[in-house]
């Protein structure tokens, strides 16, 4: 029976073909040649696309959630978890609320700053691109969740990831992607090179996420003994770089929905772009991960593993805003640099600032995504500015010979996208600082958060439940 079996595929698969090819063409006649039934087609696998890309990208928390677990300590485990959690549930009640339309609503008001319409999703039915969207707001909020960990107030995390992807995220959003704002690639009055081109985001969500998480970083301080008093710089470890590195994978994997997918249609020539975007996507994760293993080995003596998860991450980071107008042989170039930038922005955090970034999500997301930012204004040919779409591919890469205008205009949108979060981060972590609170007290952050903000270990055979909770003073487990 078993070698009866694959005999028995190619008619299975035969049949199912020409069933579905007569359902085809029963549509199409039904519409009496009139066509409507192609484009209903072409509109639902559109559609699809959309929808099948956004559950990639929301499937992207899963990557988050293990990636941040496992560069925590064993005793932040179920905290972290929780705020990836509660990200995708607040994120999807306050975009709906408010985000879509601060973003992308239309009314008669809506202006070069903000969206002003559809609220609540009034008036409105493109749920696909709604969805699509909203996973894109909630892995702005989740970046910010690394940089904070170990010390931060769940009730202060509730409070600003309803603010990061209610307004903050939304509002930049309504700048770089809208058709109704003063620096974006799709707006009838381009004033300079193509607009501000930022293909999937690197300056849009994870420049906005990074930069958030700098300053709520700032906001709280250092985590306890991270900082020695003649300014050393102490390791303080993740505990498992095991489920590290499987975040690692569902994030790369969920790029695949975030960069492919940001084509937004597989028709009118979609479909060859996600497959270029498929691959500069893949170089660049591969060339920062290459070179953040060998410049650890160089700088350090070892193949340092969270630095390569890091440097892989980077890359992609890097690659976000020019994945579609970049050739393959600068995809590697951006996702390298991206790498060495994201290595030494935590040197720079650490040893100069003395800013505590638990995961490196600053360093990987905003740093690197500067730098993506700016490489679109380098590297980007003019065949891909074209095959995107842009208005003016005639404004390219400078170091490909397109001038320097798309350069301008990407610095000029960069800078407007680092000024807008610092502020209006900066003035949210310390006004919840300076009200609710931000921290929680030294006892909590040594006896561990997950017991005291939720009553649970993460690893109950190993961790300090069976006493600790019932007045314990002192807190075994990782990284410590």
């Amino acid at each position: 029976m078993k070698r009866a079996l694959p005999a028995l595929r190619r008619p299975t698969a035969l049949l199912a073909g020409g069933l579905l090819a007569l359902g085809i063409i029963s549509v199409v006649s039904a519409h009496d040649g009139d066509g409507s039934a192609i484009e209903d087609i072409v509109g639902a696998v559109d559609t699809a696309w959309l929808l099948i890309a956004g559950f990639l990208v929301f499937f992207m928390q899963a990557g988050f959630a293990m990636l941040t677990a496992g560069f925590v300590r064993s005793q932040e485990t179920a905290n972290i978890l929780m705020k990836n959690m509660i990200d995708a549930c607040v994120g999807g009640i306050s975009f709906w609320l408010v985000g879509w339309a601060f973003a992308y609503g239309v009314s008669d008001a809506s202006n070069e700053f903000i969206g002003l319409g559809n609220f609540a999703l009034n008036q409105f039915d493109s749920y696909a691109d709604w969805f699509f969207q909203f996973a894109f707001a909630a892995a702005a909020a989740t970046i910010v969740a690394g940089a904070l960990a170990g010390r931060t107030k769940y009730s202060a995390y509730l409070i600003y990831t309803v603010v990061v992807t209610g307004f903050i995220y939304p509002v930049v959003v309504h700048w770089g992607w809208d058709t109704t704002t003063w620096m974006g690639a799709f707006t009838d009055d381009i004033w300079l090179g193509n607009g501000y081109v930022d293909f999937a985001g690197s300056g849009i969500v994870h420049t906005v996420g990074g930069i958030a998480g700098l300053m709520g970083a700032i906001a709280v301080g250092a985590r306890l003994g991270k900082y020695g008093p003649n300014g050393e710089v102490r390791a303080i470890p993740g505990h498992n770089i095991s489920i590290a590195t499987i975040g690692m994978f569902i994030l790369w994997f969920g790029w695949y929905g975030f960069n492919p997918g940001s084509t937004l249609a597989l028709s009118g020539g979609g479909a060859a772009l996600a497959a270029s975007v498929a691959v500069t996507t893949t170089l660049a994760a591969g060339a920062g991960g290459i070179t953040a293993m060998l410049w650890s080995r160089f700088r350090t003596g070892r193949y340092d593993a969270g630095l390569t998860i890091n440097g892989i991450l980077a890359g992609l980071v890097a690659i976000t805003a020019g994945t579609a107008t970049v050739d393959p042989w600068a995809a590697v170039v951006i996702g390298a640099i991206g790498a060495l930038v994201m290595y030494y922005g935590v040197q720079l955090l650490d040893a100069k600032f003395r800013i505590d970034d638990p995961v490196g999500a600053v360093s990987v997301h905003a740093f690197a995504g500067i730098w993506g930012v700016i490489a679109v204004g380098l590297f980007s040919s003019e065949a891909g500015m074209a095959a995107a779409g842009y208005a003016n591919p005639q404004h390219y890469g400078l170091f490909l010979g397109g001038g320097g205008e798309q350069l301008l205009m990407q610095l000029i949108g960069i800078a407007a996208i680092v000024g807008w979060t610092a502020v209006t981060a900066g003035i949210l972590f310390f006004a919840i600082k300076f009200t609710v609170g931000l921290r929680v007290s030294e006892e909590e952050e040594m006896r561990g958060l997950d017991l005291i903000e939720h009553g649970i270990d993460a690893y109950p055979d190993f961790g300090p439940s069976g006493s600790g909770i019932f007045g314990a003073t002192e807190v075994g487990g990782g990284g410590k």
